[in-house]
């Protein structure tokens, strides 16, 4: 499988875009468990027209985690296009992402996003003037439709295709849908199984297991499988599915796992304090508060007694010492 230049592995595993998640320091730790392509956070279009220093943060890429896409969006032409020029004159990338999904009320009910979905003129627009306005090649993540009256995907990704798009990520729900129920994979299969597409498709939702990822190439076809909210908490799932995959790799234990959540840790107190500067007591809680939402959907702490009162004692630390004191604390009771 082929994006642009960039050649990847037999059945390569994606980190998927995720606003407050997929910061440097995540997709690093996720490119080292065998994320073959890691995604920024979604990146404002006009905000970095305005160049919003939180924005333009976003932008940082390390080599170590190529090939890495940052992921713009935005519902004027003029602007996507030139957020994209930016992005590829600062960051570099190796793909420039168009976010035509994203549900949430203050980007979709905006017109952004999946917004899109409601106006496909204007997003077939957008794409095609800023395929037109780069070198980097330019991808798209979608859904399948704005509702289940509306599953207008399988004729979108032959009209993305047409724009100039070297990839095409969909994630199996509607708009309508946002996160619940489940994704549904027939379509996605559809858009694969068409002779006129000749892009990677890349299959997004509901993956949690490595039955699924196998399933989900096995069964659709797609040439890449992205995954999202299962690495909260789990950046090692890239090597979990990789290792079943391959039916090789030796398993990590539950006490490398929590070294892996106190390093990540680590990471975000320290990407806070260099990006923010000032007072380190805030940017130390800051950095807790990032930690917080990987903590609270690990899986390593799941099974075990009595973990009621440990659990909110752990989600409500506000000083690295507390929080690594009672980390140290589960590693005992998980070693006895």
């Amino acid at each position: 499988m082929k994006i642009g230049n960039i050649q990847f592995q037999e059945r390569p595993l994606f980190l998927a875009p995720m606003e407050d998640v997929t910061d440097i320091g995540f997709r690093l730790l996720c490119k080292r468990f065998g994320a073959a392509m890691v995604y920024s956070e979604f990146v404002s279009a006009e905000a970095l027209v305005r160049s919003v220093k939180s924005t333009i943060s976003k932008l940082t890429i390390a080599d170590e985690e190529r090939p890495v896409g940052i992921q713009i969006y935005g519902r004027d032409v003029p602007q996507m296009v030139e957020a994209a020029k930016i992005v590829e004159s600062e960051a570099h990338p190796d793909v420039i992402d168009l976010n035509f999904g994203c549900p949430v009320k203050k980007v979709a009910g905006k017109g952004a996003g999946a917004g899109m979905l409601q106006n496909i003129p204007l997003l077939l627009d957008i794409t095609r003037e800023v395929v037109k306005a780069v070198a980097t090649p330019v991808t798209v993540k979608t859904r399948l439709g704005w509702n289940s009256e509306q599953l207008i995907i399988t004729d979108l990704a032959e009209q993305l295709q047409d724009c100039g798009i070297q990839a095409l990520t969909i994630h199996g729900r509607t708009r309508s849908q946002m996160y619940t129920g489940e994704a549904d994979w027939t379509l996605i299969g559809e858009v694969k199984k068409n002779p006129r597409i000749h892009i990677p498709i890349i299959g997004n939702g509901d993956i949690t297991t490595p039955e699924q990822a196998q399933l989900a190439f096995d069964r659709y076809g797609v040439d890449a499988v992205m995954i999202g909210r299962a690495t909260f908490g789990r950046p090692w799932i890239f090597k979990e599915i990789r290792d079943y995959m391959n039916k090789s790799g030796k398993p990590l234990s539950v006490s490398d796992k929590l070294d892996i959540l106190i390093e990540q840790l680590h990471i975000n107190i320290s990407r806070i304090n260099s990006i923010k500067g000032g007072d380190e007591r805030e940017n130390e809680y800051r950095g807790i508060l990032h930690t917080r939402r990987h903590l609270a959907a690990s899986p390593i702490f799941k099974g075990i007694p009595d973990f009621r009162q440990t659990r909110i004692a752990m989600l409500r630390a506000e000083k690295t010492d507390d929080l690594l004191r009672i980390l140290e604390e589960i590693r005992g009771r998980i070693a006895g």
